[in-house]
């Protein structure tokens, strides 16, 4: 199958009921240790109107038992699945969007905790966004902080500050943890192809693109919402680049179809360093040099691959 194939796609869909404000998803991998600090967190939220959707993404410690036993205990109103095997964390997201009962969908991993008002300030973020932009509106999006108080990443220019995700990294060179919601009507509208998820990590990154590119719009806010847990184990940055591979270079050939002829002289680097990652990545995957220039739609994007293709296992 042609790469180009493998990256997602976008098809509105139309509103549904929703039964909730909130669908706060917890994907859970090894988290015995960690997913009842999760839990407390969600009960001594002051806005009451969410479900906790749980997806078991095939622990192989006590995650089960002690979810189970969350269940048995809980005020809260969870909805469990217990995948048997090992998916990885895009496959759980994509099968969260389809059960999601909450108008908006926020993800809050196993190992971290979110401030007593989250919920309750997420949902007046959303209520105050301006007439002319509630129907472009994908998402309102927050500050962290790590378990000791200290701020992770960078602050945005203005409270509130309109763009997109593609925009406030790539071009406004905002960096670091961020947290929120996104519209689960908008999330549905987002079509996966089934094969890119037996792959290995695939990045959130490229649906959050996908999103930027069909014109959507989030609301930044300088206000700190989530306590997110460093030092944990099993994190992304301790995974190894073949691991990632597959799902890099998914990411790259989409961000270079879908913004390098608009927004390459706007922000070059950001266009070098996706050359240089699929090309090192390219080394872990069986494609060859005519896949990739398949796959890309820009002449220059084709040409820069085929003058550095032969360097490419000099790339570390």
């Amino acid at each position: 199958m042609d790469l180009k194939d493998l990256i997602p796609t976008y098809h509105k869909v139309s509103d549904e009921t929703y039964h909730y404000k909130f669908t706060v998803f917890t994907p859970v991998f090894n988290c015995e240790k960690t997913i009842i600090r999760v839990h407390q967190s969600l009960v001594n939220q002051t806005y009451k109107d969410f479900e906790w959707l749980i997806i078991n993404d095939g622990s192989t410690d006590k995650s089960h038992d002690t979810v189970e036993h969350l269940i048995k205990t809980s005020p809260l109103t969870i909805h469990y699945i217990n995948n048997i095997e090992n998916q990885h964390k895009m496959s759980c997201f994509v099968q969260a969007i389809s059960l999601a009962k909450g108008e908006l969908l926020l993800t809050l991993d196993g190992d971290d905790e979110c401030l007593p008002d989250a919920l309750k300030i997420f949902n007046e973020e959303y209520l105050t966004v301006p007439f002319h932009l509630k129907d472009s509106l994908s998402a309102v999006t927050a500050l962290c902080q790590d378990q000791f108080g200290n701020s992770l990443g960078d602050i945005f220019p203005t409270d509130p500050y309109f763009s997109n995700t593609f925009k406030s990294h790539a071009i406004n060179g905002i960096k670091g943890e961020k947290w929120g919601f996104t519209k689960t009507s908008v999330l549905k509208g987002i079509q996966v192809n089934q094969q890119i998820l037996s792959k290995g990590f695939i990045p959130e990154s490229l649906i959050w693109s996908l999103i930027a590119k069909e014109g959507f719009v989030t609301k930044y806010i300088n206000k700190v919402l989530r306590i997110y847990h460093i030092g944990v184990d099993d994190s992304l940055s301790s995974m190894s680049l073949e691991k990632r591979a597959f799902g890099s270079i998914i990411n790259c050939i989409a961000g270079f179809n879908w913004f390098f002829n608009r927004y390459y002289f706007k922000t070059p680097k950001f266009f070098l360093k996706n050359l240089y990652v699929l090309l090192r990545a390219s080394k872990y995957l069986p494609y060859s040099l005519k896949d990739y220039l398949k796959a890309i739609d820009s002449n220059v994007v084709k040409f820069m691959i085929l003058t550095l293709w032969p360097f490419r296992k000099l790339l570390h």
